[in-house]
């Protein structure tokens, strides 16, 4: 195992936090089908990918999937599959990540119903390993979907907590941290509007945060744009892609903000 990989999966290893599960996100906002462009920046501001969203929606079960196309070839593709009836519920979640521009490889598919995690990794000799496990999945599973139910809090919401099954060592469940950091405008068709600012926090206290930073692996938190209304909608996020690696910012194509 290279000394990266170790690492990685040692920072997992250690931040299989217990904090109380949250009440379940209601569903204000039914999703519709939609079709939208992004484009993926460094943090100096050089276009580094293009990125395509787009959701169909059959009955109550939503499919989303987000996909960025590097310049330098690397691929992003994330499909997530979940139900909105009352609140919402992970049903499927599958992460490709691949190319120069990623520390580390991921073929990744979370099976909420089942509570199975499919890792699939390809040696040097390109041969290739499918390892399944059973984890006891939380109810609050949110992969692939957080700016979803981010799209659905009430206004003056309080912090809230959701569960992530991180793609390392078989799947390993952390917590994220979200909570509310105000508004901030942007700039769109000539008009001028204000997101709701979101952050989500990975939860690393006491020795687990110490030997986070140590190792260089304490992951920085997740900055989210929304556009609240009858009709909100992500517009920004700003964060490591996989839990390292330096900040990218995502837009929806055609808006800018204030720096």
């Amino acid at each position: 195992m290279r000394r990266n990989d170790f690492l990685v999966a040692a920072f997992w290893a250690i931040t299989m936090g217990t904090a109380a599960p949250a009440e379940p996100i209601s569903v204000r906002h039914i999703q519709r089908p939609m079709h939208r462009f992004m484009v993926a920046r460094s943090e100096a501001g050089k276009i580094i990918a293009s990125g395509e969203f787009s959701q169909v929606v059959q009955g109550d079960e939503v499919t989303m999937r987000l996909s960025y196309h590097f310049v330098d070839g690397s691929i992003d593709d994330e499909t997530t599959t979940y139900r909105q009836q009352g609140t919402f519920r992970l049903v499927r979640n599958h992460h490709i990540q691949n190319g120069p521009f990623f520390v580390k490889p991921v073929d990744f598919t979370v099976e909420a119903a089942t509570g199975i995690a499919t890792s699939r990794t390809e040696d040097k000799s390109g041969k290739i390993h499918i390892e399944s496990h059973h984890i006891d999945m939380p109810d609050d599973l949110a992969n692939g979907f957080v700016g979803t139910l981010l799209l659905n809090l009430p206004q003056n919401a309080a912090p809230f907590r959701v569960g992530m099954l991180a793609p390392v060592a078989g799947g390993r469940l952390i917590q994220l941290l979200i909570s509310s950091e105000g508004e901030q405008p942007f700039h769109t068709t000539g008009q001028t509007l204000k997101a709701a600012v979101f952050r989500i926090h990975p939860e690393l206290g006491g020795i687990v945060g110490v030997i986070a930073r140590l190792i260089g692996l304490q992951p920085k938190d997740v900055m989210v744009w929304v556009l609240e209304g009858q009709e909100p909608a992500v517009m920004r996020i700003v964060g490591q892609l996989g839990g390292y690696g330096p900040p990218v910012s995502s837009d929806l194509e055609g808006i800018s903000f204030e720096k």
